[in-house]
């Protein structure tokens, strides 16, 4: 059914102007309820809940961000220790190494001028779990000068060589030659013992 809205807004014309005021208010009120009700609060939620996922979102990236930033910072001290392993391997000699080390050390104290009483290499003693330290027990025969010049050069080698428990007293009285008792501390890394490739067929 048609609604004549001629006839309804000559009624209306008809009414008194208070009237006319009340049914204007009443229907711009049924208007903001109805938009209110049916268009702002929805789209209100609506907005809300897009920016309560925006802000996780937000904080998702902040978190990925940190944690880039974290994996760039542990690369670079992988990196660090990778090349700190490096200078400590040309340090630390391996098994085969070892013979020539030694080598190297009695050649630098002959050309000290000192003279070998003893040069005993004694057993490995475990340290930590990275390497060992092969300790080898010196005595020597010379001058005093002779024999700093030989810790000297020792110092000075590509590895790892400490000298301990140094002892001197004169090898004979009224002698300026004297009998130097050491120990020199070399160190190797602990190599790990290759598993077995191929296990034996059985019969």
């Amino acid at each position: 059914m048609a609604i004549d809205l001629d006839a309804y807004f000559d009624k209306i014309s008809k009414l008194r102007m208070v009237h006319r005021v009340l049914i204007l208010v009443v229907t711009v009120v049924v208007l903001l309820g109805t938009f209110f009700a049916f268009i702002y609060t929805p789209k209100t939620k609506e907005i809300a809940t897009v920016e309560s996922e925006l802000d996780k979102l937000k904080k998702q990236i902040d978190h990925a961000k940190k944690k880039e930033k974290d994996l760039e910072k542990l690369e670079a001290e992988l990196a660090e220790l990778q090349d700190q392993l490096i200078v400590a391997l040309r340090l630390l000699p391996t098994t085969s190494e070892i013979p020539s080390l030694l080598k190297s050390i009695t050649r630098l104290g002959n050309d000290s001028h000192l003279e070998f009483l003893l040069f005993s290499p004694e057993r490995e003693v475990p340290k930590e779990e990275l390497y060992v330290e092969i300790p080898v027990s010196m005595e020597v025969m010379g001058g005093y000068h002779d024999v700093a010049m030989f810790f000297d050069k020792i110092g000075k080698m590509d590895r790892i060589v400490n000298i301990v428990d140094v002892s001197m007293k004169p090898a004979k009285p009224d002698t300026t030659t004297l009998r130097t008792k050491c120990r020199a501390l070399t160190y190797r890394f602990k190599e790990k013992k290759k598993a077995k490739g191929v296990q034996e067929k059985k019969k």
